[in-house]
């Protein structure tokens, strides 16, 4: 199988990037790039908690759009370009109350205009906890 990448990033280049962001804020690390992924983990803790005790949907479309968001600007970047978000949507299957939660994201169309990424996220046991789609837009730099 080929790399998404044409120039594959690394996970220090890729923290520097999101340093003093929401992403370090809400504790979100990159964990892992593949040849046809990315991989980060969220803590479930006070932050990312909703009242009720468990993660709170909004952080699980947080972390789908940083690792989709992220991804896709590595792979437009060295064209001058970059992405942003059109849509995001996101499954809750599960709910979680301790530990992490761990995000793939794996592209499914990346077009010239437009990418697709699916993002699956995990609990601590791998057991599937949600799975949201990202749609980018390609567009110049301003």
């Amino acid at each position: 199988m080929s790399s998404i990448w044409s120039v594959k990033p690394t996970l220090a280049q890729i923290h520097e990037r999101n340093n003093g962001t929401m992403v370090s804020h809400l504790g979100i690390e990159f964990t892992e790039v593949g040849d046809d992924f990315l991989g980060a983990k969220m803590p479930v803790d006070e932050r990312t908690k909703q009242p009720a005790g468990i993660l709170h949907g909004g952080a699980n479309v947080v972390l789908s759009e940083t690792i989709g968001s992220v991804a896709a600007n590595w792979i437009v970047f060295p064209q001058g370009k970059m992405a942003v978000g059109l849509e995001v949507n996101a499954n809750h299957l599960r709910p979680v109350s301790k530990g992490y939660v761990y995000g793939v994201a794996k592209a499914v169309h990346l077009g010239k205009s437009t990418q697709v990424w699916e993002i699956r996220i995990s609990d601590d046991e791998g057991k599937l906890s949600c799975i949201s789609r990202l749609t980018m837009a390609i567009v110049a730099k301003p």
